[in-house]
């Protein structure tokens, strides 16, 4: 009678337990056995709308990815709100979206990744693929940076290799450079700079900012003129770069011109006109080139059927979904006991992956969070941009 009321104990603690432990695995923030939702602020709208394509494209491919069956079981939830490019506004969509949401992708703009990325440490919440100034992590303490992932080119970096480029294949000695007045501008500043000083012969003329608010930009033009540069760097929106192209074009002043990644979408043509003939605009490592690249078509094909209104703007549209793709790997990898620190593990376990839109192939780990930075140069031409390079990789900054 005694080993029955035992046993029968035994048995009632089990029964008793088993709810507490389900309920324990509940409780991993924005993951329910068949759903893991996802944060998406992006400006949707305001001076940097065009880049908020990123997260059309990303939540397509998402949207492709739960009718293949989602990853372990669970179809991707994604919550996308407008931040106007703005970091106050960035930080209310997250504090609103916290107690909803697993991770956080693509969160976009130098000033917003900085003004928000304590928040992910602070919640323990992983952050996939932020685009913004990547030196701002070079520092960032390890217990905070193992909640932070990256692949994507430093400014810096890609500045110095314009730079030395322009110099060796266009002839190019005399540089200037117009850029937005924020770490984004200013980094494609101390790049150019840098690269300038390590070429003898060079020199940089002018430096000429902006603020993401003006619109007029004739005197900024004719500044650049006056400094007698052969070729110009531009760090901008994609509103503020053609703008000040057109403003050049109207005092008969047409440079060299080559311009960071963010405007390496071909949509340029549609925003700048018959001044974006001949430009050279880079592209990040994370894919290829829409209308050049076979496997960058493929993707761009998948994402116009989920979402037509990405048609046009293509390359904008596979930038993040290629960010979808990487978080894509990272649940892969975390396996089907989703938790952040599960995820933390699959991103970290991600070696010489390339995603299915072509690009550099990609590692993180313990101490690498920095998953390629790298670049390809291409040449306006024809309504397309056309490589000049093959993707040119920079050392990983974190």
């Amino acid at each position: 009678m005694k080993k029955t009321s035992f046993w029968l104990g035994i048995l009632l603690a089990l029964i008793l337990t088993i709810p507490s432990v389900v309920a324990a695995q509940q409780k991993v923030r924005g993951v329910t056995d068949t759903e893991v939702t996802i944060g998406w602020s992006t400006p949707l709208s305001g001076p940097a709308a065009l880049w908020g394509v990123t997260g059309l494209g990303g939540k397509a491919w998402l949207d492709y990815i739960n009718d293949q069956g989602g990853i372990h079981g669970r179809k991707i939830n994604v919550i996308l709100k407008d931040d106007g490019y703005n970091p106050a506004r960035a930080m209310a969509n997250l504090q609103e979206m916290k107690n909803e949401i697993f991770a956080v992708t693509a969160l976009l703009g130098t000033a917003v990744v900085n003004a928000c990325r304590d928040f992910f440490p602070e919640n323990k919440m992983p952050l996939i693929n932020a685009y913004g100034n990547t030196r701002m992590f070079e520092d960032y303490p390890k217990d905070k940076l193992r909640y932070i992932f990256v692949s994507y080119p430093d400014y810096r970096d890609e500045a110095e290799f314009l730079t030395a480029w322009a110099f060796k294949n266009l002839g190019s000695r005399k540089f200037a450079i117009f850029y937005q007045n924020d770490d984004y501008g200013k980094l494609g500043w101390l790049g150019m700079a840098n690269g300038v000083g390590q070429l003898s012969g060079a020199e940089t003329v002018a430096a000429v900012p902006y603020e993401v608010t003006e619109r007029a930009l004739s005197a900024h033009a004719l500044k650049l003129r006056e400094s007698g540069a052969d070729t110009l760097l531009l760090y901008t929106s994609p509103v503020h770069g053609p703008l000040v192209l057109k403003e050049m074009a109207k005092v008969g002043y047409r440079p060299k011109v080559l311009a960071s990644f963010p405007l390496g979408d071909p949509i340029m043509y549609q925003i700048a006109g018959e001044v974006w003939e001949g430009v050279y605009p880079a592209g990040p490592n994370l894919g290829g080139m829409p209308g050049v690249d076979p496997e960058a078509d493929r993707i761009a094909d998948i994402l116009k059927k989920y979402n037509p209104k990405i048609a046009g703007k293509e390359y904008l549209g596979l930038f993040g979904a290629v960010s979808s793709m990487y978080l894509v790997e990272g649940l892969k990898q975390a396996g089907r006991n989703l938790t952040p620190e599960t995820m933390i593990r699959g991103m970290e376990s991600i070696k010489n992956w390339q995603s299915e839109a072509g690009g550099a192939k990609v590692t993180f780990g313990p101490n690498r969070h920095h998953g390629a930075n790298g670049s390809r140069l291409y040449r306006a031409q024809g309504g397309k941009h056309i490589p000049q390079t093959d993707f040119i990789m920079y050392q990983p900054r974190f």
